[in-house]
């Protein structure tokens, strides 16, 4: 009987929990951009709108049950894990976020290619006994991880500073330059908001609404913003476990437009984009935003100033929990159109020369190829059982 040969293609597992935000975004990105590059691709994760999205791209799909955060249920979700591992048998898992770190490296334990992309160190976003677990962790699962992928030198820097003692690799996030796209602001603005005064100052905030975004530090400074900009308008765009405490707390002139499948069009109705983050490895948000050719101002956490030109490292960038840096920041530019318009032809220009997201997949994809090589190959009879 006539047997087929095997598929040459390498398999890679992307393995994603949360399955919004920008690690979805991210894993979307590398899946389309690895299948057409020849890779066999099956990513695991919990299910949502990602999964849904990964299939309509063409990967295989694989239902893995697992909460955002570790807790009592860990023991089973590496379990299941491990099983779900040894019944795809890829040649390297990719693991985003730092609970998928946490399981994919207990899983597998070196024993086949493992790439873990933080998006952001664990250890930072938590505090007290809880934080210095997070950071016993990653410095103890390090050993597990052939390359931990940084999305700026900054994020790697904090690792370091924090004695993570791993095989980094820095490969800046990237968009995509077809999909965020410079438009006119007023037609967009009539259809997204038809009952505002076309002429209001309007800021746009896009993310989880979540402590590491810090909406909360936005909303104590919007006042102030409304003291030198009586008209101006802020949306709030996103959803999340802060929804009801900051909307309790919000100015009357605040906006929230809740979750959206596509953030495109309220970065072009936008005058300014603001992200006041805690925390971050490099955001998505800004760089979007500045390739649809509208000005940021950002606080100065990792990732921040890798994203824009130098021009707006100096004006765009304010201490992360400051009000009052960030009133003046947005108040020196809602008022200036022109300023505004030279910054956002700046970042727009920055972002599609070092930001591009054809060039982060490729930088990817090599570092696949050189871990790949950098093994023997092990015959499926003779592999290890994963879950063992």
């Amino acid at each position: 009987m006539h047997q087929s040969a095997p598929d040459p293609r390498p398999r890679v597992l992307h393995l994603a929990q949360p399955v919004d935000g920008g690690v979805a975004r991210v894993v979307l990105d590398l899946t389309e951009a690895q299948l057409a590059a020849g890779f066999r691709v099956t990513a695991a994760c919990p299910g949502g709108d990602l999964a849904a999205d990964l299939r309509d791209r063409g990967a295989e799909v694989r239902l893995w049950r697992a909460g955002r955060s570790p807790g009592p249920g860990l023991p089973g979700e590496v379990r299941r894990l491990g099983r779900l591992i040894e019944d795809v048998r890829p040649e390297l898992v990719h693991a985003h976020s730092a609970k998928a770190g946490l399981a994919a490296r207990l899983a597998v334990r070196g024993r086949i290619p493992t790439v873990f992309q933080p998006h952001a160190w664990s250890f930072e976003a938590v505090g007290g006994a809880t934080a210095a677990l997070a950071l016993r962790w990653e410095r103890w699962g390090a050993r597990w991880a052939d390359r931990v992928v940084c999305v700026s030198e900054a994020e790697r820097a904090t690792g370091v500073c924090a004695g993570v003692r791993a095989s980094y690799a820095v490969i800046p996030n990237g968009i995509d330059p077809e999909r965020f796209s410079p438009a006119a602001a007023a037609p967009v603005r009539s259809v997204l908001l038809p009952d505002l005064d076309p002429a209001a100052p309007l800021v746009v905030c896009v993310g989880r609404l979540c402590r590491q975004k810090g909406q909360d530090v936005l909303l104590r400074a919007w006042p102030r913003v409304l003291a030198d900009v009586p008209d101006a308008r802020l949306v709030l765009v996103g959803d999340g476990p802060d929804h009801d405490a900051l909307r309790a707390h919000a100015h009357p002139s605040v906006l929230f437009a809740g979750a959206v499948a596509n953030t495109v069009p309220w970065y072009r109705a936008a005058d300014l984009v603001v992200l006041p983050s805690r925390w971050e490895g490099m955001a998505l948000a800004p760089l979007e935003a500045l390739a649809c050719e509208r000005p940021v101002v950002l606080t100065d956490v990792d990732g921040a100033r890798e994203s824009l030109p130098s021009a707006l490292a100096t004006r765009c960038l304010v201490p992360p929990g400051d009000p009052a840096a960030l009133t003046a920041a947005v108040t020196g530019l809602l008022p200036d159109a022109a300023l505004r318009a030279s910054l956002a032809g700046q970042g727009r220009r920055h972002v599609l020369s070092t930001h591009d997201v054809r060039h982060t997949a490729q930088r990817v994809a090599d570092l696949y190829r050189e871990l790949l090589g950098a093994r023997p190959s092990v015959p499926t009879e003779r592999r290890e059982s994963i879950h063992s």
